[in-house]
C-alpha cells in the first residue's frame, strides 16, 4: 500500500512537471511571437521614417505582405485590387495582355505556354522560354504578379520582352502588341478519313466540362478520342475533375493534402457524369501544367488513356484565393495534389507512356516509297503543288484535321495510330 502511494505521488509529481513544462513552452512561444511582432513593427517604422522615397504606411504594409508570400514559394502571392480583378476576369475566359502563361521555374520567369492564336503565340513565343527582361527591366527576383502586371495593359500598345531560349546562342528581343485575349477553351474537330474525334483544351476555365461533354455527345460514333492538352497551363480544379469524369466511371481522380487536415480533399468520379468508354489518347508537353497534369496523370493511373508526348511542367501544388477584403486577396499554397496512384506531380510532372518529340512525320523524299494507306494523302499533296493555292476543296473545313496537318505533327500522328491499336485490341 505504501509502495502504491509512492507511485501515485511520483506520478502526480511527474504530471505537475509535465504541466509546468507545457505552460512554460506556451509562455515561451507567446513571448517569441510578441518579440517577432515587435521586430516587424520597428522595421516598418524605420522604413517609413528613413527610406529614400516617400512611401506611406499602407504601401509599406502591402509590400511587407507581398514579400512574405513571395518568399514562401513561387506560386503564393499578394493580389492587390488590380491583380485580384484580373484573376477573376481570367477564370471567366477573357482578359487583356499578350497571351502568355508564366511561372517561376528554377528561379527564372519561365513561359509555361503561349495561348493559341494570341499575340504571343503569333510572335513565336514557346513553352520553356525564359523571359529575361520586360521593356528593358530585368525579371531577376521579380514575382509572377509583378511580371504579369508589366505585360498586361491597354490593347494595341507594344511590349518588348527579352527571351532566353534553349538552343539559341544569345538572348533575343520580341516586340509584341497587346490585345484583348478571348480564350476558346475547347475546340473539336474530326480527323479526316479516320472517324476519330480531336478535342483541344487550351485552358481550364469554367466552361470546359460542359463544352467537352457537348462535343463528345455530338459525335457518338467516333472510334476514339484524342485529348490535346499540349501547352495548356491549367486553371480550375473542378473542371479538371469534371473533364476526367467524362471518361472514367469510378475511382479517385485526385486528392489534395496539406498541413491543415481541413484542406485535405478527395475528388472521385461520379457514375452519373461518365459518358464515353471510347479509346482515348492524351497529348501533353512541357507546357502542360497543373490541371492538365491532373487530367493526364489520372487517366494514366486509372489505365483509361495512352499518354503521348513530352514530360509535363510539374506544378502540383494547390493555391487558394483568400480574400483580405472585397478588393484584395492572398493566393496561398495550402496543399499538394496527389494522383490516384499516390504520386505527386510537384516539380516532377507526368511522364508519357510514349515519348514523342515535336516535329513532322519523317518520310523518304528521295524516292516514291510510300504505303498504300498513305498514297491518297501523298498524291493530294503532289496535286496541290501544280494546282492554284486558292482553289477551295472539301478539305478546307475548319472542323476537320487534314492529312497534311497530321503529317506535320508527329505527336498527333502517334496518337491516331495508338487509337487504331486500341480499337484492334
Amino acid at each position: 500500500m505504501l509502495k502504491s502511494s509512492r507511485i501515485l505521488q511520483l506520478t502526480g509529481f511527474i504530471s505537475v512537471i509535465a504541466a509546468s513544462a507545457i505552460a512554460l513552452n506556451a509562455q515561451t512561444t507567446q513571448d517569441s511571437r510578441v518579440e517577432a511582432l515587435a521586430k516587424l513593427t520597428k522595421t516598418i517604422a524605420i522604413v517609413e521614417k528613413h527610406y529614400v522615397d516617400d512611401i506611406n504606411f499602407t504601401q509599406i504594409v502591402d509590400k511587407t505582405i507581398s514579400g512574405l508570400l513571395t518568399n514562401l514559394d513561387a506560386h503564393s502571392g499578394y493580389l492587390d485590387e488590380k491583380a485580384f480583378k484580373d484573376m477573376l476576369i481570367q477564370t471567366k475566359g477573357e482578359f487583356g495582355g499578350l497571351g502568355i502563361t508564366v511561372g517561376i521555374k528554377d528561379g527564372a520567369l519561365t513561359v509555361i505556354a503561349p495561348i493559341d492564336d494570341t499575340p504571343a503565340y503569333k510572335a513565336g513565343v514557346k513553352s520553356g522560354d525564359v523571359i529575361l527582361r520586360i521593356n528593358g527591366e530585368s525579371t531577376i527576383n521579380t514575382t509572377i504578379d509583378e511580371a504579369v502586371n508589366k505585360m498586361r495593359g491597354k490593347p494595341n500598345t507594344p511590349v518588348e520582352i527579352t527571351i532566353v531560349r534553349q538552343g539559341e546562342k544569345k538572348p533575343f528581343d520580341l516586340k509584341i502588341v497587346r490585345d484583348i485575349i478571348t480564350v476558346e477553351s475547347v475546340q473539336a474537330k474530326m480527323i479526316e478519313d479516320e472517324n476519330i474525334l480531336y478535342l483541344r483544351v487550351t485552358n481550364f476555365d469554367q466552361h470546359v466540362t460542359k463544352k467537352a461533354r457537348e462535343f463528345i455527345k455530338k459525335y457518338p460514333k467516333a472510334k476514339g478520342i484524342i485529348l490535346d492538352l499540349r501547352n495548356n497551363p491549367g486553371g480550375l480544379l473542378n473542371q479538371a475533375v469534371g473533364l476526367t469524369n467524362l471518361f472514367v466511371e469510378s475511382g479517385v481522380i485526385v486528392s489534395q493534402k496539406g498541413r491543415d487536415k481541413n484542406e485535405d480533399e478527395i475528388h472521385s468520379a461520379q457514375k452519373g457524369n461518365f459518358i464515353t468508354n471510347a479509346p482515348l489518347a492524351v497529348l501533353i508537353n512541357g507546357g502542360s501544367a497543373s490541371a492538365s497534369e491532373i487530367v493526364s496523370g489520372a487517366l494514366q493511373d486509372l489505365k483509361r488513356a495512352v499518354v503521348i508526348g513530352e514530360n509535363s511542367f510539374g506544378k502540383g501544388s494547390v493555391q487558394v484565393i483568400m480574400p483580405v477584403d472585397q478588393k484584395e486577396a492572398l493566393r496561398l499554397t495550402v496543399a499538394r495534389y496527389y494522383l490516384p496512384s499516390g504520386r505527386t506531380i510537384q516539380a516532377v510532372g507526368v511522364t508519357p507512356d510514349i515519348v514523342v518529340y515535336p516535329g513532322k512525320v519523317p518520310n523518304d523524299e528521295s524516292g516514291f516509297n510510300i504505303k498504300e494507306a498513305d498514297l491518297k494523302q501523298h498524291l493530294e499533296s503532289e496535286l496541290n503543288k501544280i494546282e492554284p493555292k486558292n482553289k477551295k476543296t472539301d478539305k478546307d473545313d475548319k472542323n476537320t484535321i487534314t492529312q497534311k496537318q497530321i503529317y506535320d505533327d508527329i505527336q498527333l500522328k502517334t496518337a491516331i495510330d495508338s487509337i487504331k491499336v486500341l480499337n484492334i485490341k
